[in-house]
């Protein structure tokens, strides 16, 4: 019996067993084992025939965004509206067969767009090319996904579960448990609140399917069994997703003000032009940019060319991206903007940026 078989079996069985306090622990083991099978899935297969054809893009520009989305839902005319680049468009569906990079100039900032091929049920089993797909949307860090507004209302939980089964996480956080594996001593289990959708039975039934007998874990929030399986997976992927549904210029305004008041959701037209400039508003605002900008003593700020860094990011974030050798002469830095209390205000190293701050670097002589 191959890994797809086993899967389809576990599936089965899951789908078929009642949810209740006797099932429990007899699920936790179940959901560990369709975890490990999924996990060998996508692990790379031995050398079978010739090299196939690159798919994945060298990453470039500031931030990476993938569009996913099934075929015929407007991606390709979303990337060629937004981008200079052309990727093919036609109203059949799988008219993109490869991964089509775009860079978008937004605020300063270059956003790589990639167009992927329109993905089908079962693409987290290899269907479809829906494996390099996939594979190519882990490495982004933000999900554009395309919802045609004509079609049927479950294209985002379809689509939602074929990237959950293959280990990215959208619009959620990492769970708050400390999880160590160890040489010896067994089972150390420790809860800093009240947990109410696992215990320490299920806990240790969980870690036995993973051949794991020592190790330290605490639970830091109430989580479940499928929350302990992705710590223990380290593979997981959490990244931020906007829902954008497409051809809204094809349904009442009734559904239009229905879906677009649904969160993390942005509605657009691509053929009449309709939403785009607060769709690239609400993807800068997902990507969480920096826009710095340096000064010279004695000079004014130069505006026209800033320096994008991440959110959360520092004073040495910003000497890093200058110039490595700065922060070994770093003395001191002054800062005009909103994260300080007055402008300008000298600053450590440690300083916390937010967007659109002047910085003025001094160094040691």
């Amino acid at each position: 019996m191959g890994i797809l078989e086993k899967i389809g079996e576990i599936e089965k069985e899951i789908a078929r067993t009642q949810k209740n306090k006797a099932t429990e622990y007899h699920l936790g083991v179940l959901k560990a084992k369709l975890a490990k099978y999924r996990t060998q899935l996508l692990e790379p297969q031995g050398k079978k025939g010739e090299k196939g054809e690159g798919f994945d893009v060298m990453k470039s520009g500031d931030a990476r965004v993938a569009l996913i989305g099934f075929p015929s839902v407007g991606k390709s005319t979303l990337l060629s509206t937004l981008t200079n680049t052309q990727s093919a468009a036609a109203s059949y569906e799988f008219t993109t067969l490869t991964c089509i990079p775009g860079v978008i100039d937004y605020k300063g900032a270059n956003i790589q767009l990639l167009d992927l091929p329109g993905i089908i049920e079962g693409a987290s089993q290899g269907k479809g090319r829906g494996r390099q797909v996939i594979a190519v949307a882990r490495t982004a860090d933000l999900v554009i996904m395309m919802v045609d507004a004509t079609k049927a209302a479950n294209q985002k939980e379809l689509l939602t579960a074929e990237l959950e089964s293959v280990g990215i996480r959208l619009n959620k956080k990492k769970p708050g448990i400390y999880f160590k594996q160890k040489k010896a001593g067994g089972l150390k289990f420790n809860a800093t609140c009240a947990l109410t959708r696992i215990d320490e039975k299920m806990v240790q039934m969980i870690l036995h399917e993973y051949k794991i007998f020592n190790a330290e874990v605490i639970f830091r929030e109430d989580c479940g069994a499928d929350d302990l399986i992705d710590v223990i997976s380290a593979n997981r992927v959490y990244m931020p997703c906007l829902y954008v549904y497409n051809k809204i210029d094809q349904v009442s305004i009734e559904e239009v003000d229905r879906i677009a008041h649904t969160p993390n959701t942005v509605v657009v037209s691509c053929n009449m032009k309709l939403n785009l400039d607060y769709l690239l508003d609400r993807t800068w605002e997902a990507l969480s940019l920096l826009r710095i900008y340096t000064k010279k003593p004695g000079r004014g700020p130069d505006f026209s060319d800033p320096i994008i860094l991440r959110g959360g990011a520092s004073v040495e974030h910003v000497c890093h991206s200058i110039h490595r050798s700065i922060v070994a002469v770093f003395k001191y830095a002054l800062v005009w903007g909103r994260s300080t209390k007055f402008s300008p205000q000298r600053v450590g190293i440690h300083h916390i940026m937010t967007d659109e701050d002047v910085i003025q670097i001094v160094t040691k002589k």
